[in-house]
């Protein structure tokens, strides 16, 4: 997920949990004109069924290692040995960015690694498992429609925001991890602001790999 428009001056915890997630999914290819009423739907739906799921235990390998803040990532998920990859760098980035912004009483210490993990683990739940069906049904969107026949079609973003919001939930978070992604986007901007602009921003949470 990338935030163009988070500039580190601005209150982003004004911003609701579903703002961010329309936001996320305005700026995802294919959604460049959908009605923003559709994308707050869609957003809400998403996050509803995120939410609602079930723990999701990680049965894959997990690394940790730095180099994150260059790919502006904090965790990524590589299924060939099914692997979870934590950026340390980044992950501390974050700690210390919720501490400058006040946003402790949202993201307890340590909840930036859980959060990370528990994202990867729904994404897997969600990619290898019937609940990605019943993700299609709950947004309600239909790709094909033929009398009473409806099929159901894929929203591209909507796993993420259904991501963000189970471990939001799952870990307890005052606030989504959008809006964490929206500060470290803020604070790389900042940096390669005043520095020589190598560093892009860290507004990944994820990058999967089939």
């Amino acid at each position: 997920m990338t935030v163009k428009d988070a500039p580190a001056r601005v209150d982003l915890a004004a911003t609701d949990d579903i703002g961010w997630a329309v936001r996320l999914l305005a700026a995802t290819p294919t959604h460049e004109h959908r009605d923003p009423e559709l994308l707050r739907r869609w957003a809400r739906a998403a996050d509803a069924f995120g939410a609602a799921l079930a723990p999701v235990a990680c049965e894959a390998r997990i690394v940790e290692r730095d180099g994150g803040l260059e790919l502006g990532l904090l965790a990524r998920y590589t299924s060939r040995p099914p692997t979870v990859e934590l950026y340390t760098d980044t992950i501390d980035l974050a700690e210390r960015t919720v501490d400058a912004r006040g946003w402790r009483h949202w993201y307890p210490p340590g909840s930036v690694r859980a959060a990370a993990l528990a994202h990867e683990a729904v994404h897997v739940h969600l990619r290898h498992g019937p609940a990605k069906a019943a993700l299609k049904r709950a947004l309600g969107h239909s790709a094909l429609r033929l009398g009473r026949l409806r099929v159901p079609g894929h929203v591209a973003g909507a796993e993420e925001v259904a991501a963000h919001a189970y471990a939001r939930t799952v870990c307890g978070l005052g606030r989504s991890p959008l809006l964490l992604t929206a500060a470290l986007a803020a604070e790389a901007e900042a940096r390669s602001g005043s520095a020589n602009g190598s560093n892009p921003p860290p507004a990944r949470d994820a990058r999967r790999e089939n």
